[in-house]
């Protein structure tokens, strides 16, 4: 069995000013650096010590880790956020409501299903070569983490009513066959 901790990174300076932000990037604002130090508080004071880690390719996403955690972790291209298309720093009222289906591959972007298989496909690929009883951290995005969610628990609403907010944290076990959701921590939930 492997625990696999999901994290969102912290608030955005496009989070910020509701910009619609996918493969785009902007970086952590001050609120957003102080989330992720509530989430790294937080995993310390549960003892969790991690075997390995590893971030999305944005910025916004390895600066998070960082934070998080001091020890080597690899960037992964597959851990990006859903990518908008021509919708990329758009304001965020023009985003259509959920489910995305696919909406956004007129425009140049990925549609909701090809998000669920590439994450999918890049987290259990990267935890194959892992052995039983390590712990693994990935900080990645609230829409690609969501749709993983959704494809490895096979349910539409995998945290029921919660919104996955920013440096949440999903504790989620993997045994080589089926993932599990245990638990969803909002350390950074309060903090300002």
């Amino acid at each position: 069995m492997i625990d696999l901790y999901l994290v969102r990174h912290g608030q955005t300076y496009f989070n910020y000013y509701h910009k619609i932000q996918g493969w785009c990037d902007s970086p952590l604002t001050p609120l957003g650096i102080k989330q992720a130090k509530a989430s790294s508080d937080y995993l310390k004071k549960s003892g969790i010590k991690f075997d390995y880690a590893f971030a999305s390719t944005a910025e916004r996403a390895s600066d998070t880790l960082e934070i998080i955690a001091d020890m080597p972790y690899q960037r992964v291209k597959g851990l990006r956020e859903f990518s908008f298309g021509r919708f990329e720093g758009q304001d965020e009222f023009l985003n259509p409501k959920l489910p995305y289906g696919d909406f956004f591959k007129q425009y140049g972007g990925e549609s909701q299903t090809e998000v669920e298989e590439r994450l999918y496909k890049t987290i259990t690929d990267l935890l194959q070569d892992i052995p039983d009883g390590k712990k693994v951290l990935i900080v990645s995005h609230g829409g690609a983490l969501m749709n993983f969610l959704r494809r490895a628990l096979g349910v539409d609403k995998p945290l029921g009513d919660k919104h996955y907010g920013n440096c949440a944290v999903a504790h989620v076990t993997y045994d080589g066959q089926k993932y599990s959701l245990l638990d969803v921590a909002e350390p950074a939930k309060d903090v300002e």
